[in-house]
């Protein structure tokens, strides 16, 4: 049964960052070892910690293509509706590489300076294929990197075994958990392998069949199967997540996401069934993952617990998601919805819904609330629209970090510099020139004085 409580009894730890990764030695000895031995290291790792351990790593064209073959033949649905997602994700992404402006701008007579935003060469994306495959993070992570305009995009995931090895395998006991089929083809879960010819495999994208945190290793060294990359993104274990913590410097990262959670401001408008579903939604994905709503309406908190349980039920993912609603999920009832708004914005949740009809009350709540990762706002918009087919990234900040970074988006992809271009013996320039060599005398550096003034 989900807690029922008022805002004056939540604990101030219900507010601090839930990063379930901490510091993990064996990462850190897995990235130094990937970093010296390359693909021997990731062969290693793969035999010890993967159902496969090919013999190469990177998947042929082929394989993506016959991926995607099988899924429009056997499940036209799924592909219609990656392909959905897909249309949807990459019309978004365009719209935000729009926004982010080239420009010169001339700041004092002679003085241009400049912006320029370009995207990074190679980009790094891990898609975990563990309890769930995640189908839709293929979309998530490749689609924003097209739309930014990088050359090529790096694509790891957890191996499987081949169809051609299978019978070998199954014959010698091996394909499975802590008994790895060894020297195989490489391959990957088969959604993951067509989703990613969908979206782009014959534009730029490679992909390996390679896991775990030295899939980060390799993706931030290089080795000599798999290109060192300039960015990585996606989501994954902690093992994976705690690698890419460590990994930052030597590339950049999208973020270092911890469980997910859905923050739910409701009114008595909300339909309980619906705000039950959503908050189940995301109980299904871990024991730790966090669903909360906030009300005013006592009736509409004691009706939504009703609903959990009788959702429960019949639910297919009932172990976790009842861990989940348990030991994480809480419903608090508030002494207004601007109470709400501001425990909200404490929070920083990565999904903030808005269970309201539309109104002033709802655009009210709207304006007060700035610490999210997506906002959905009304009844009709669910939070797994933003997971699946809107357009929306669902790789979005937990644990807080919404309080100052946003989701995955075209942006991470992006450099923005700058440039300056001066005109010999203009006003600015000589202005520019003067004002730098004051300040290099009071910053008792000379040569920056001089390199000012010579140009006088």
């Amino acid at each position: 049964m989900i807690t029922i409580q008022r805002a004056d009894e939540i604990e101030d730890s219900f507010f601090d960052g839930r990063n379930f990764g901490g510091s993990i030695d064996i990462v850190r000895d897995v990235l130094s070892d990937v970093k010296a031995r390359g693909d021997a290291a990731l062969s290693e790792y793969g035999a010890k910690f993967d159902v496969s351990a090919p013999k190469t790593l990177e998947i042929p064209l082929a394989e993506l293509k016959a991926a995607a073959e099988k899924m429009q033949r056997e499940n036209p649905a799924l592909y219609k509706a990656i392909s959905y997602s897909h249309d949807l994700a990459l019309r978004f992404a365009r719209r935000q590489r729009d926004s982010f402006d080239d420009f010169e701008e001339e700041l004092e007579p002679g003085v241009f300076t400049g912006q320029k935003t370009i995207p990074v060469e190679r980009a790094g994306v891990y898609v975990p294929a563990g309890r769930f495959p995640l189908v839709s993070t293929v979309i998530m992570t490749i689609t924003p990197a097209f739309a930014a305009g990088v050359d090529e995009i790096v694509l790891c995931t957890p191996p499987r075994v081949h169809p051609d090895d299978r019978d070998a395998a199954e014959k010698a006991g091996t394909g499975v958990p802590g008994k790895p089929f060894v020297g195989g083809k490489p391959y990957a879960d088969e959604g993951i392998m067509a989703a990613a010819y969908i979206c782009g495999a014959e534009h730029g994208l490679r992909v390996f069949a390679c896991g775990g945190s030295q899939a980060i290793g390799a993706m931030a060294f290089g080795t000599e199967s798999v290109p060192r990359t300039d960015v990585i993104v996606g989501p994954g274990n902690k093992f994976v997540a705690e690698a890419k913590r460590l990994v930052y410097g030597t590339v950049g990262i999208d973020m270092v996401a911890g469980p997910t959670e859905v923050f739910v401001i409701a009114d008595k408008s909300a339909n309980p069934a619906w705000v039950a579903a959503d908050l189940l939604a995301q109980a299904e994905h871990d024991v730790v993952a966090q669903p909360v709503m906030a009300t005013d309406s006592s009736e509409l908190a004691e009706a939504v617990a009703a609903e959990i349980e009788k959702q429960l039920a019949t639910l297919p993912t009932r172990a976790v998601a009842e861990q989940s609603i348990a030991n994480c999920g809480r419903i608090i009832l508030c002494e207004s919805l601007e109470q709400a708004a501001l425990l909200a914005n404490r929070k920083a949740p990565e999904h903030l819904e808005l269970a309201m009809d539309a109104g002033e009350t709802r655009d009210k709540i709207a304006s007060l609330v700035r610490n999210y990762g997506s906002l959905f706002i009304g009844h009709g918009s669910a939070e797994v629209f933003g997971d699946y087919a809107a357009g929306l990234n669902h790789t979005l900040p937990t644990s807080g970090s919404a309080r100052f970074t946003g989701g995955l988006s075209v942006r991470v992809f992006l450099k923005t510099v700058t440039t300056l271009r001066t005109v010999e013996g203009s006003s600015g320039a000589v202005a520019s020139a003067q004002a730098s060599g004051v300040l290099g005398d009071a910053e008792g550096l000379a040569g920056h004085a001089r390199a000012a003034r010579i140009r006088l």
